[in-house]
């Protein structure tokens, strides 16, 4: 992932860790609400998605950075929406857990 896409997704968890929100930030489709949300960067003729959860009040779960990889249309690819869905559920765990210590 470029350096200049990174800072951008640094940012904006930087942004979400002090309670504010990227002005790109967006809710993720499919998760009910603004709980996952989706920051999107162009650059160099290529689109990487960072899709992040501010739902636990423990901590913020980075749950899928990547390159969008389909040459159709915007929608995020099943494979990835099925991995992003995997981790949210294991940060969901480890959030549950966090609050037992």
């Amino acid at each position: 992932m470029p350096a200049d896409v990174q800072d951008v997704f640094g940012h904006a968890l930087d942004l979400a860790q002090s309670g504010a929100k990227h002005p790109d930030a967006k809710p993720l489709k499919g998760f009910g609400g603004a709980g996952v949300l989706e920051v999107v960067e162009d650059f160099d003729t290529n689109t990487y998605r960072a899709v992040y959860t501010v739902r636990f009040s423990s901590a913020i779960y980075v749950l899928h950075c990547f390159q969008k990889k389909s040459t159709t249309g915007i929608k995020t690819a099943q494979g990835d929406i099925g991995l992003i869905k995997k981790r949210f559920q294991a940060a969901q765990d480890h959030a549950k857990g966090s609050e037992n210590d």
